[in-house]
């Protein structure tokens, strides 16, 4: 079990349970989903999505089992994570499990991935500490056993 943080409990919402999530995690669409597992706080209680919507900026649910304020009011303020292997991201491979995969340019070793950047446009991929790759399509060639071909990166090197 691998757990990524999507976000924190600012508050809760109305006095039946529903808890407001400010999160800016980019698989949300396949996170907020009804039966999906989701860990809160530093002991990582689970709890299983029973309902969920949008409301402002905010990602509103409610767990189930839970369907008074009073029983969820203690949750507030604490970190949501999320199992990364319970969420099915197709032939994508999820940025932040290629921290040490080689990068190769032109069949040549150009370092390792240190550091996955969460940036608006897109995931970052730090190599060596110096060098930094958006992870799209025109920048990655392939990714294959623990190695990251990448192309189009002379002006970035």
């Amino acid at each position: 079990m691998e757990l990524v943080n999507i976000g924190r409990i600012v508050n809760t919402h109305g006095i039946k349970g529903e808890l407001r999530i400010l999160s800016d995690f980019r698989y949300k669409d396949k996170v907020f989903v009804k039966g999906v597992k989701l860990y809160v706080g530093k002991k990582k209680e689970e709890f299983v999505i029973n309902t969920y919507r949008h409301h402002k900026v905010f990602d509103m649910v409610t767990f189930d089992g839970y369907t008074n304020i009073n029983e969820v009011l203690y949750l507030k303020g604490l970190n949501v994570y999320v199992d990364i292997d319970q969420i099915d991201l197709g032939n994508e491979i999820y940025p932040e499990k290629l921290i040490g995969y080689e990068v190769y340019f032109e069949n040549e070793s150009i370092g390792n991935v240190t550091e996955v950047l969460n940036e608006p446009a897109s995931f970052v991929l730090r190599i060596n500490e110096k060098i930094l790759i958006p992870y799209v399509d025109n920048f990655i060639d392939k990714i294959e056993d623990n190695k990251i071909y990448v192309k189009n990166v002379r002006g970035l090197l």
